[in-house]
C-alpha cells in the first residue's frame, strides 16, 4: 500500500476545498480503501473521533520535502533517538501517554494532560503528524499514540509502515540534531476517546449471562460486546503473565496484534499485511463489522494495535481499546476468567 500525501492546507483555500468536496459527494465519488486519507482531503478543523492512517517511507519522505509536518519518535529506548532519528522528528516516550488511575497503573490519561503534552511537542491541527516506532518488533506505541489523537479528532494522522527500521534500512535520511518546535497551545475542544471501560465490559458479561447472545464470536444482540484479546496465546491461556491472575475474560476472542504484520520489501521492517488477508483473518475468528468490539491486552498498547488494524485499515465503524485490559480485570478477585484456549 502507498499513502498519498500532498501539500498542506491554507485557510484562503478550505471554501474552494469544501465545494470540491460537496461535488465529488454529489457525483457519487469513492475513497479507495487502500489508500492513506491525504491531509488536503480532510477539514482541518478538530472534530472527535477521527481515523488515523498508515503512511509508506516514499510517501513520508515526499511530505517531508513539500512542507510543514510533525514527525513523532516514540521507540521505547531514548538511546536509539540520540543515536540517529528522522530529520525534525521530535521524541516522546510512549509511556508518558499512561499513568495510575484508582491504583490501576496504565490508564489513559486525563483530556487536559493530553492537550499540555501534545502542544509541547507541536502538535497542531493544521500540520500532519507522522508516528514511528521501531518498526524491528513493535508498532504498538505508535499506534497508542494515533488512537489518543484520533480521540482529539486530528484530521491528519500517521503511522509509518515499517517503522524507523524501514526508513534506515532504505538508506533515507537521519540526523543527530535536535529539532526546532513551535510550542503552541494544543486547543482541542473535545475529546472523544474510543475506550472502554471495566464497567461497560462488566455489564457486557452480564447481558450475555442474561441470554442477550452467544459468547465471543457468537450472538451479536443489544448490549454484548465482542471481546478481542490481542496478547501471545500463552498469556490469554493463562500459561503466562505478570497481572495477579492469569487467564483472559470470558468470551474473548484470541487475536494477537503481531499476527497483523509481515517483513517489508528486502526483509526490513515489520509492515502491515494485505487487506483482504487482513480481513479474512479476522472474518475467520467472527471479528466482522457489523459487531461493537472492545479490544483488550495488558495495558492498552497492543490492543491499540488491532484497534488500528480494524479502524484505520479496515474500516470497522465500532472498535474501542479498554485500556486497562487485564492488568485492572485481573486485580479484581470477584470478575470471572477463563483459561485455556477456545
Amino acid at each position: 500500500m502507498r499513502a498519498v500525501t500532498t501539500a498542506m492546507w491554507r485557510p484562503a483555500a478550505w471554501f474552494l476545498v469544501l465545494v470540491a468536496l460537496v461535488s465529488l459527494a454529489c457525483a457519487g465519488a469513492t475513497r479507495d480503501p487502500d489508500r492513506a486519507t491525504t491531509p488536503a482531503s480532510r477539514s482541518p478543523s478538530l472534530a472527535a473521533p477521527s481515523v488515523a492512517h498508515t503512511i509508506t517511507t516514499d510517501s513520508l519522505a515526499d511530505l517531508l520535502a513539500r512542507g510543514p509536518a510533525l514527525v513523532v519518535d516514540v521507540r521505547t529506548d531514548v538511546g536509539t533517538y540520540l543515536r540517529a532519528h528522522v530529520p525534525g522528528a521530535v521524541y516522546l516516550n510512549s509511556e508518558a501517554l499512561r499513568a495510575s488511575a484508582a491504583g490501576v497503573p496504565n490508564l489513559a490519561l486525563p483530556a487536559d494532560s493530553y492537550r499540555s503534552l501534545l502542544g509541547r511537542l507541536g502538535v497542531r491541527a493544521d500540520r500532519p503528524v507522522v508516528v514511528y516506532s521501531s518498526g524491528e518488533a513493535r508498532n504498538i506505541d505508535a499506534t497508542f499514540l494515533a488512537w489518543v489523537l484520533a480521540g482529539f479528532g486530528h484530521p491528519a494522522v500517521y503511522v509509518l509502515d515499517g517503522g524507523y527500521a524501514k526508513w534506515e534500512a532504505e538508506g533515507r535520511a537521519t540526523t543527530r540534531e535536535y529539532p526546532r518546535i513551535d510550542t503552541v497551545p494544543f486547543r482541542a475542544p473535545s475529546f472523544a476517546l474510543e475506550r472502554a471501560t471495566l464497567q461497560q465490559v462488566r455489564a457486557s458479561l452480564g447481558a450475555r449471562d442474561d441470554g442477550g447472545g452467544g459468547r465471543g464470536a457468537g450472538g451479536s444482540a443489544a448490549g454484548v460486546l465482542l471481546l478481542v484479546d490481542a496478547r501471545v496465546p500463552e498469556q490469554y491461556a493463562g500459561e503466562a503473565g505478570a497481572q495477579i491472575r492469569r487467564g483472559h475474560i470470558p468470551g474473548a476472542v484470541n487475536h494477537y496484534w503481531a499476527g497483523d504484520l509481515t517483513k517489508g520489501e528486502g526483509g526490513f521492517g515489520l509492515v502491515w499485511k494485505s487487506r483482504d488477508s487482513l480481513r479474512a483473518s479476522y472474518a475467520a475468528q467472527g471479528i466482522t463489522p457489523d459487531r461493537d468490539i472492545v479490544v483488550y491486552c495488558n495495558g492498552g498498547l497492543e490492543s491499540s494495535h488491532v484497534y488500528f488494524t480494524l479502524r484505520a485499515l479496515l474500516g470497522y465503524p465500532r472498535v474501542r481499546v479498554y485500556d486497562g485490559s487485564w492488568t485492572e480485570w485481573a486485580a479484581h478477585e470477584e470478575l470471572p476468567m477463563e483459561t485455556g484456549q477456545r
